[in-house]
């Protein structure tokens, strides 16, 4: 695999820097963004967050080695997963997320990696760690002492400190440093991150992902995809991932909004999820109609959501199936009546329901037509409601997700989670006879789940909400 191998020119890797970064990268925010991927000692499938930013490619990394477990294995068997395993799970899923951006045509993958010389002074300093690893267990049985710490804390404390050293390098010599291997073929990629597993592992591991993500998908196509190409995908001030960014990671499109199929507003097309994704997405902004977040990704193929707040992504997972399902008639009516309906009244113009009929497939022959406007809008409005239509079309909804089920929750950053330990927490959802929508500032998971579920109550086994942020 060697002769396809090149080096990134200068031209190449600005047209990648300008589009993730703008026209300059702030130190701070690359340091952010320098991490490798690594697992949890408490929980051996959970990838860790140490500074924010890089959460719009860890939760959706996360999300599909949460697929690739929940295909195969049950949650009860989690916690003995050996870190092969686990790293062997990160690259199936960096591989799924690589397929998602190269599309269905004649694939082409991208690997962008680093120089081995690079590698080797990396290894130098490692060795220069190791030796420091005594003072750093006198340092921790001060802290055991103290705080009666788990044994853990070594780890912790050296993987912190490691960290810290590592962000000295900046970001000039990081991608002077850039090698691009070329495939056509998904069992090559794997065979090389295999074999190149520290790549991953290192402090430039997020970052390297990324950045074959988009050599894959092709800096032209994503500029082409975002509602304003000139914006970069990560923020330059605070180092957050944008929806663009997000939405690439999760469903191979880096488009900026997260509603049904393309949208016209005031003559400006929009662009949208264009199918049903593997992973959902939810909003908890959605409540104030600062986004809208469609059928789509309120409803995948698996029961996996990444979760937005307004700072932070985590991810909810169920092992309910029957929480997702093949999209029924009557869902995609709904859709369909929506993308008609783009400021969501909840009505179409009458003169429209032609043009539905003919997207279900329904008979649109003009003399049908003009039976059931009248039948529909017997007031003569000029409008059809959304109920009546349902109710004359699609008159029997079987309801298929269960009263009760499981959901478990993931946040990758350790002060998140209770005694800094990144976790799954389970809770046990219901759903209630009535709706208890409403807006709960101090219920923010709470808010975010009533956006897909509008009657679900929650307890979770920590005895609190798990956190958002």
């Amino acid at each position: 695999m060697a002769e396809n191998v090149v080096q990134c020119d200068d031209e190449f890797v600005h047209s990648i820097k300008t589009l993730l970064w703008g026209n300059s990268i702030k130190k701070d925010v690359f340091k952010r963004w320098a991490q490798g991927f690594y697992f949890s000692p408490d929980e051996p499938t959970a990838l860790i967050q140490t500074e924010g930013g890089p959460c719009a490619v860890i939760a959706p990394v996360q999300a599909f080695i949460l697929k690739e477990l929940l295909s195969e294995t049950d949650v009860s068997t989690w916690k003995n997963i050996n870190l092969d395993t686990c790293y062997q799970l990160l690259v199936r899923a960096s591989i799924e997320i690589l397929k998602q951006a190269a599309g269905e045509k004649v694939p082409k993958f991208c690997i962008v990696f680093m120089d081995c010389k690079f590698s080797n002074e990396d290894n130098v300093r490692k060795t220069k760690w190791v030796e420091k690893i005594p003072e750093i267990e006198n340092r921790e049985t001060e802290i055991n002492v103290a705080n009666n710490e788990n044994q853990e804390t070594k780890k912790k404390i050296l993987l912190m400190e490691m960290n810290e050293e590592c962000r000295s390098i900046d970001s000039d010599l990081f991608h002077s440093q850039l090698r691009l291997f070329t495939t056509n073929t998904s069992e090559h990629v794997e065979e090389f991150f295999l074999e190149r597993l520290e790549m991953l592992k290192d402090r430039y591991g997020i970052l390297l992902l990324l950045y074959s993500i988009i050599v894959t998908k092709g800096v032209t196509e994503i500029r082409s995809e975002m509602s304003d190409p000139l914006e970069s995908m990560i923020d330059s001030t605070y180092g957050y991932g944008n929806q663009s960014l997000i939405n690439l990671m999760l469903t191979g499109r880096a488009v900026s909004h997260v509603w049904d199929h393309d949208q016209d507003v005031g003559g400006l097309k929009l662009r949208g999820i264009d199918t049903q994704n593997a992973i959902g997405f939810l909003a908890l902004l959605e409540h104030l109609c600062y986004c809208e977040v469609g059928t789509f990704l309120k409803s995948p193929s698996n029961p996996i959501w990444v979760l937005g707040s307004e700072t932070h992504l985590t991810v909810l997972f169920s092992t309910e199936k029957k929480l997702v399902s093949p999209e029924t008639p009557a869902d995609q009516a709904k859709r369909v009546f929506r993308k008609f309906d783009p400021e969501g009244n909840d009505f179409i113009p009458a003169n429209l329901l032609q043009d539905v009929l003919a997207e279900l497939g329904l008979v649109t022959d003009s003399d049908y037509v003009n039976v059931m406007k009248k039948k529909l809008d017997s007031e003569n409005l000029g409008i059809i409601l959304r109920t009546n239509f349902m109710d004359e079309f699609f008159p029997e909804e079987p309801r298929t997700c269960p009263d009760t089920f499981p959901l478990y929750h993931y946040n990758g950053l350790q002060h998140s989670n209770p005694e800094n330990k990144v976790i799954y927490h389970k809770g046990q959802a219901v759903l209630l006879e009535c709706t208890i929508k409403g807006i709960m500032e101090s219920n923010p998971m709470l808010t975010v789940l009533q956006t897909k579920w509008p009657r679900i109550e929650i307890q979770w086994d920590i005895g609190q909400n798990p956190s958002l942020n």
